[in-house]
């Protein structure tokens, strides 16, 4: 019985998974860059992008036979989501519209979760020939049922994510009053020097940092290694 390549098979699996969520991070943050460098073409292309997915699903409804309540969900979905883009890329967290908008994420994911898991539906054929027999409607396979919640249900909400910017770390301007709720320097909020100004930060990047930040200071407490302050991206 072999006992290293257990070993072997167990580590390359734990390196492959930290691979992966690096991977990940550093393209969450590359993205993200993107965006803050052209916000008014990332805007047009996510407001298309929600477009493409209505017409989908509709097609998917209309041709394939798509559960009816399930599309109109979908599709109300992502009219909601397209209420991000009013003042993109600032979002308030406290906002309403986008507080639904993370509801509705969680809601399709699972109503069409439960869809695709049923068994397979038989019916009965209404043709006299054919009265005692049914029909069976197959189950879509693996490869259908992923890239439909790819980019049906979580392509929108994942680029909303990685384009949208928190409001406590936009410009002090008119966009700032809206993202923080009160003015800067006003009604004890922290005022800002003469030119000193804060760049919008990517949700997706605060994420990133935050996590590093997280891993660099539990680290220290564990004694992994010595506590340094941690630059951000």
């Amino acid at each position: 019985m072999p006992y290293v390549l257990p070993v072997l098979a167990l580590l390359g699996q734990l390196s492959a998974f930290i691979f992966l969520t690096l991977s990940i991070a550093s393209g969450l943050y590359y993205l993200s860059e993107l965006v803050e460098e052209h916000s008014v073409l990332s805007a047009k292309v996510l407001r298309r992008l929600i477009y493409a997915v209505i017409l989908v699903q509709a097609l998917l409804w209309l041709v394939d036979g798509f559960p009816f309540y399930l599309t109109l969900l979908g599709i109300a979905s992502h009219g909601v989501y397209m209420t991000n883009l009013r003042h993109f890329p600032i979002v308030k967290l406290t906002d309403p519209w986008f507080l639904m908008s993370c509801g509705l994420v969680i809601a399709n994911h699972w109503l069409w979760f439960r869809h695709f898991s049923d068994a397979p539906t038989y019916s009965r054929s209404n043709d006299r020939i054919l009265r005692d027999r049914y029909t069976y409607t197959p189950q879509p396979s693996f490869t259908e049922i992923a890239s439909y919640f790819g980019l049906c249900v979580w392509l929108v909400p994942f680029a909303l994510f990685v384009s949208l910017s928190a409001g406590e770390n936009v410009l002090p301007s008119m966009g700032s009053e809206y993202a923080t709720g009160e003015r800067e320097g006003v009604g004890g909020g922290p005022a800002f020097k003469k030119g000193h100004r804060r760049r919008n930060t990517g949700m997706a990047k605060a994420a990133v940092n935050s996590t590093r930040e997280w891993i660099s200071e539990n680290g220290a407490v564990l004694g992994l290694w010595r506590h340094e302050n941690v630059r951000t991206f």
